[in-house]
């Protein structure tokens, strides 16, 4: 028996074609029909979708739900919006490869992107090991980077300098073996610690290994301020050298330097792609970016590790040295940019008895404290132990509209899922485009904004049979109002759900239902094998 018929629904099918109407079947996890005529045949559940639109699940290019898929299962703010399949292991640092040196290490520093939650079972050291943990029951499937800083930290610590050749072989091999066990590509994190201290023909020998298996390189880049169009310069000489298909993570030009000057990238970019490399970019669509305080440190201040940088902030010397570049140097944490405490916001806290401060700036911490900037930053981070979490509102909204509309773009919502009043776009960047810049400003049509959320990034992640409405692909599809459906989600109250979401299909099965998530866990790790990336 078919298990599932959409009745009536306005198909987008991801592929950037016209909308049409069709009844849609699915049996088995896959979609079995797609026909013009009305289908007459028995059916577990027939769902009415007249005048609502039928696509395919939308594909979070830039996630960061590593631990929150294995903690909170039912991922609600995956399923609320669509979601159907994330790419884990960003900015190059992730739990996958480690050993016991270099997890306990990975845990302190990205806590503030992902919580350390104390009883929280870390039984896989192997990309292999955590794409098993992943398939023991997830909401939505998820894709894995090698990520870069990782596997740095495995061959060479937290050292700044260039890798011996014995070094970068065992990076080489460590990399090739996460391929192996099932990863898409590599990530890098070039403004993060150790990643950071990473050299260009560096990058380049490990992007050859990922090339020679399928994969991609997604970087998040050395800078997207002072040094930005440089650092995207350096990401298209790695991938013009090595082979390796780039993808643009976070693709932004901020700060009041870069404001109007997205065209300047963008030719970059087409300049590349008219010479043969293969470049892709996903982008949010919010103004602020979101990190960790700690990330505005400079390089130098956090070699040797996260227990190497407190010592710093209580020894006067290093102390004042840091104050220099963040106060008047621009330090390379900061995008190469001089900070502005006015535009960095508390997010979220590790420690409870900072929870006053969230949603304060830190200048405005400061005024109350009677210091200046970087004195209450310092003291956020020795009493945080590094662990705060900041808004930084930077971005400017002719660069997030040009870039969006380029021909490489795609979706990536960059969220994180802890803290007190995280980023909205955690919980809010698929109905944002949907409805913010789709239907209301008409910067993309709904037809454009579907393919940049599905067809173009399964193409990326070369996934097989999904990202488009077609007999024979798995049914991983969301059904939505395109006239209501919008982001719910602000900076004041961030996890608000997406309004207009109707059912949200996982393999055929409903991980949305009326409207409300179901509780089921059918996702599972989309692993890459020779040909394609596909379910185990």
């Amino acid at each position: 028996m078919t298990e599932l018929v959409f009745r009536g629904a306005t198909v987008v099918d991801g592929s950037g074609a016209d909308r049409y109407r069709a009844d849609v079947t699915i049996a088995e996890g896959v979609i079995t029909a797609i026909a013009a005529q009305p289908v007459r045949v028995p059916a577990a559940r027939v769902i009415d979708a007249d005048g609502l639109v039928l696509a395919p699940g939308f594909i979070d290019m830039h996630a960061h739900s590593d631990l929150r898929t294995l903690i909170e299962r039912d991922h609600p703010s995956r399923v609320t919006q669509g979601i159907t399949c994330e790419v884990l292991g960003q900015d190059g640092l992730s739990y996958a490869p480690v050993d016991d040196t270099t997890l306990p290490a990975l845990r302190h520093q990205i806590a503030g992107w992902n919580g350390d939650p104390e009883d929280f079972y870390w039984d896989w050291r192997t990309v292999g090991g955590y794409l098993d943990r992943l398939d023991r029951g997830m909401a939505v499937n998820a894709c894995y980077l090698v990520p870069h800083g990782t596997v740095r930290m495995l061959a060479m610590g937290w050292e700044n300098r260039a890798p011996s050749r014995a070094e970068l072989d065992r990076m080489r091999e460590t990399v090739a073996q996460g391929m192996r066990e099932g990863a898409v590509g590599m990530s890098s994190g070039l403004s993060y610690p150790p990643g950071m201290y990473a050299g260009t023909d560096e990058l380049v020998e490990l992007c050859e290994i990922v090339a020679a298996y399928g994969g991609y390189h997604s970087p998040h880049q050395r800078s997207y301020g002072a040094g930005a169009l440089a650092g995207y310069a350096e990401m298209i000489d790695i991938s013009r050298r090595s082979g390796c298909p780039l993808h643009l993570a976070h693709a932004t030009m901020n700060f009041g330097v870069n404001a109007g000057r997205a065209e300047e990238f963008l030719a970059l970019v087409d300049a590349a792609v008219v010479e043969g490399c293969d470049i892709s970019l996903d982008t949010y669509p919010y103004l602020p970016g979101s990190t960790t305080l700690a990330a505005l440190l400079p390089s130098w201040s956090a070699e040797g590790g996260p227990d190497a940088t407190p010592a710093r902030l209580d020894d006067p010397e290093a102390r004042e040295r840091i104050r220099r570049d963040v106060e008047e140097r621009g330090s390379d944490g900061n995008h190469g940019m001089v900070v502005d405490w006015g535009t960095i916001q508390i997010s979220g806290v590790q420690s409870s008895e900072l929870a006053d401060v969230v949603g304060q700036t830190v200048a405005q911490i400061a005024t109350a404290r009677g210091v200046t900037g970087t004195e209450a930053f310092f003291d956020l981070l020795r009493a945080d132990r590094l662990g705060t979490t900041i808004l930084h509102h930077v971005g400017n909204e002719e660069n997030v509209r040009a870039i969006m509309r380029h021909p490489a773009h795609t979706v990536g919502s960059d969220g994180l899922l802890v803290g007190a009043r995280p980023h909205p776009r955690a919980w809010g960047t698929f109905p944002r485009y949907l409805g913010h810049y789709s239907r209301d400003l008409k910067v993309l049509t709904l037809e454009e904004a579907v393919e940049h959320m599905t067809g173009r990034p399964a193409r990326r992640l070369r996934l097989d049979r999904r990202g488009l409405v077609r007999v024979g692909y798995h049914a991983d599809l969301a059904l939505f109002d395109p006239s209501t459906v919008h982001d719910a989600a602000t900076f004041e109250d961030p996890r608000r759900a997406a309004v207009g979401f109707e059912e949200v299909l996982v393999n055929g099965v409903a991980v949305l239902s009326d409207g409300k998530p179901t509780g089921a866990l059918p996702g599972r790790a989309l692993r890459r094998t020779e040909e394609r990336v596909t379910a185990l």
